[in-house]
């Protein structure tokens, strides 16, 4: 049979890796800034841009698809190529998904810490950015889905499979998700509502999970461990069960990050009860991981690239037994709005993606530069001490989790709360955020040491060329399947059926979950009592959107003694009707503030949102200090919000779209005529009265600034609903 030569495209790999490492840095720069910004809270005092609120979004987002998605890029371009024995389909279009992928990555970090956030928890970024990544992800697909069509293999290899369910799942996820009515250039609003919005972000946060962080990867576990360990996949059949079991199962269990909300309850229960059945295929793979290495232990011991897969696969082992384990209601009762969930999440992104990534870059990179690591020693430093920095942050965070929920739940003899201050429960675990910085501290440091060794063996070994191989042509054979072939074996020879039967499987959850919620009214009861909100409050929640509040505050009071006491009534689905987008949030770094309104007057909610120490001892919430700024607030788009919320069903008639500016000017007066009633107030208001005429500087009314819009928001919350003392 006649051999054709060709060269596997590695200059792609090298682009993809070297973004990697390099995004890599700055995601975790981000995240240890934000752990030493809970022990200090005024770090960045007064710069808008650098507020926790701003900055956690940029580490969420530069961790997954920066760090995490560059990696899982350079490992499918290069474990493609080989097993499909054929060049990526387009030089061009590898490029383009590089540096589209790149540009999306930029935007990102520009546009986040400016305030420009769809609040949407893992898809916070505006709707051009939204539009481009869905524009990049196709052209990932086309040159994947091409480089398959012009194989010499026949039959595809396991990790194939994942990719073809990731770049179909992600696509159906981020659209999906993503579907807004734009309000400017860089503002817009979800077409889904309180509950509705609820689920969808659910469903697409679980999912983006499961399909951006996990399916991938375990590609790259099927391809990547037997590569460096020299052995076969431990087992074929327990592959073809994982993969199709956990796409099935996995779409399903979005809704168990709402368990106890206004969901209902059909829904809250399908999620958890195949997030119980996800155990099955998700340790089927961790063992098929694992056991692949039988009879190779004795190279773990030696082999750093082994070392972090071995770490990577149980890190994925621990992270999908425990993911189940919070699903079940009881469970969840304690975990939720913790810093538990903190620590799962990170044992799987430091353990399961993190040492993933790295095991990869260091078997890569010495084969691309044909030369050896620099430094094994250096490597073995950078697993042990990467290693002590997950333990170190993750167990601190497991046991503030545990006080949390302990103290918010503690009753006195008498029927009050233990804890009735909420603050009382951030003092006690202040000892476990320094040691998650410490921690966090340790993992930056083994990732400085990659670094180092990734540049020197590159110094060192020869220039990342295309590598010349040769294979046969791929003989056409019948589409049917051939005597004796059984159905799973065609299967694998068919990228176009199997690919229809993975997008059937992941459709079925979400169609059934989703579709009802929407399009079944009985689901959302209304509230009569429940109105949209006011032009002012409306600028307001856009202000509470842009700063980050939900990313340390939930608007969702569970139906518990403890939060019902301590909040107010639970939470009804009604009450979210006109929420575009929901803000129920996902922790509570401070209390629920789903029924602060009218619990404090104006003036208290200003010299907390000025000082929150000065109103709260011990507070580590940050000043804000730019919304008291001496200009006036951005009201220009305010009746084009108001005309997008009407076109999504929110009843403003137009007569209140055509007066909304000058009902949001009298509430405003009212509220700046109420802070008045403090003399401290007067007193500061004449003095920067005084110093701007002095300056020569135009002096700004306090009812015109965003101070007093925060404000409105913060004292409507929860007013709809009518509660006898």
């Amino acid at each position: 049979m006649e051999m054709q030569q060709f060269y596997y495209d590695n200059k792609i790999v090298k682009k993809f890796i070297y973004a990697t490492i390099v995004f890599g840095v700055v995601g975790m720069l981000v995240g240890l800034t934000l752990a030493f910004m809970f022990l200090f809270p005024n770090i960045t005092d007064g710069i808008s841009w650098l507020s926790y609120g701003r900055l956690r979004p940029l580490h969420t987002n530069a961790v997954i698809f920066a760090f995490v998605g560059n990696a899982m890029f350079a490992g499918i371009y290069y474990s493609l190529q080989r097993l499909l024995k054929a060049r990526m389909y387009s030089d061009f279009l590898s490029n383009l998904n590089f540096w589209g992928w790149q540009l999306i990555i930029v935007a990102a970090a520009i546009s986040l810490p400016l305030g420009y956030t769809s609040s949407k928890e893992y898809a916070e970024l505006e709707w051009p950015i939204d539009i481009a990544i869905a524009l990049i992800w196709v052209v990932f697909g086309i040159n994947m889905i091409g480089t398959i069509i012009k194989r010499r293999e026949r039959h595809l290899y396991v990790a194939i499979w994942f990719y073809l369910a990731t770049f179909v799942t992600v696509a159906v996820l981020h659209i999906f998700n993503s579907l807004s009515l734009p309000v400017s250039g860089m503002k817009s609003y979800s077409v889904y509502a309180g509950v509705q919005d609820a689920l969808v972000q659910w469903w697409y946060g679980h999912n983006a999970v499961a399909f951006f962080l996990t399916t991938p990867f375990l590609g790259l576990m099927y391809y990547f461990i037997p590569k460096a360990a020299n052995r076969p996949v431990y087992s074929y059949r327990l592959s073809i069960v994982h993969f199709w079991s956990l796409i099935f199962i996995y779409i399903w269990a979005g809704p168990h990050h709402l368990l106890y909300s206004a969901l209902p309850n059909w829904a809250q229960n399908l999620g958890v009860a195949f997030s119980i059945m996800l155990i099955a295929p998700s340790w089927g793979g961790m063992i098929n991981g694992l056991l692949t290495l039988r009879g190779v232990w004795d190279k773990v011991r030696v082999e750093p690239v082994l070392k972090f897969f071995v770490v990577a696969i149980t890190g994925y082992g621990m992270a999908t037994f425990e993911g189940p384990m919070l699903s079940l209601k009881n469970v969840n009762a304690i975990a939720h709005y913790t810093d538990w969930i903190i620590a799962h999440v990170h044992v799987g992104a430091l353990a399961w993606n993190g040492f993933m990534a790295f095991g990869m870059i260091y078997w890569l990179v010495p084969r691309m530069t044909k030369s050896n690591l620099y430094s094994l020693k250096l490597a073995n430093f950078h697993f042990w001490i990467g290693t002590l920095g997950i333990i170190l942050y993750t167990i601190p965070m497991y046991v503030a989790g545990f006080l949390q929920a302990s103290m918010w739940k503690q009753f006195n003899p008498d029927g009050t709360l233990t804890y009735g201050n909420f603050l009382e429960t951030v003092t006690q675990i202040m000892p476990m955020y320094w040691m998650r910085a410490i921690g966090g501290t340790l993992y930056l440091i083994g990732m400085f040491t990659l670094v180092y060794n990734i540049i020197q063996t590159v110094r060192f070994g020869s220039k990342i060329e295309d590598e010349l191989a040769e294979a046969p042509e791929l003989m056409k054979i019948s589409a049917g399947r051939v005597k004796g072939e059984k159905f799973h074996p065609w299967l694998e020879r068919k990228p176009i059926q199997l690919t229809i039967l993975a997008t059937i499987a992941i459709l079925i959850g979400g169609v059934i979950q989703i579709v009802p919620t929407i399009m079944v009214k009985s689901n959302i009861p209304t509230i009569a009592s429940v109105k949209p909100y006011s032009p002012l409050e409306l600028e307001g929640r856009d202000l509470y959107i842009r700063e980050g509040c939900v990313g340390c505050h939930s608007q969702s009071v569970r139906p518990f003694r403890s939060e019902v006491e301590r909040y107010g009534p639970q939470s009804k689905a009604g009450e979210f009707v006109y929420d575009h987008p929901f803000l129920w949030g996902s922790k509570r770094t401070g209390p629920d503030l789903l029924r602060v309104g009218a619990k404090y007057n104006d003036n208290w909610h200003f010299n907390h949102f000025w000082n929150p120490q000065s109103i709260s001892a011990g507070s580590i919430m940050p000043g804000y200090k730019w919304l008291f700024d001496n200009k006036p607030m951005d009201v220009s788009l305010t009746q084009k919000k108001m005309q997008v919320m009407a076109t999504l069903g929110v009843p403003y008639s137009q007569a209140q779209i055509a007066s909304g500016l000058d009902d949001l000017r009298k509430q405003a007066i009212a509220i700046e005529e109420s802070l008045k009633n403090d003399p401290d107030f007067v007193k500061s208001y004449d003095e920067s009265k005084k110093k701007a005429a002095a300056r020569g500087e135009k002096f700004v009314p306090m009812n015109e600034r965003e101070i007093v819009a925060m404000i409105a928001y913060m004292q409507r919350l929860g007013t709809d609903i009518k509660v006898k003392e």
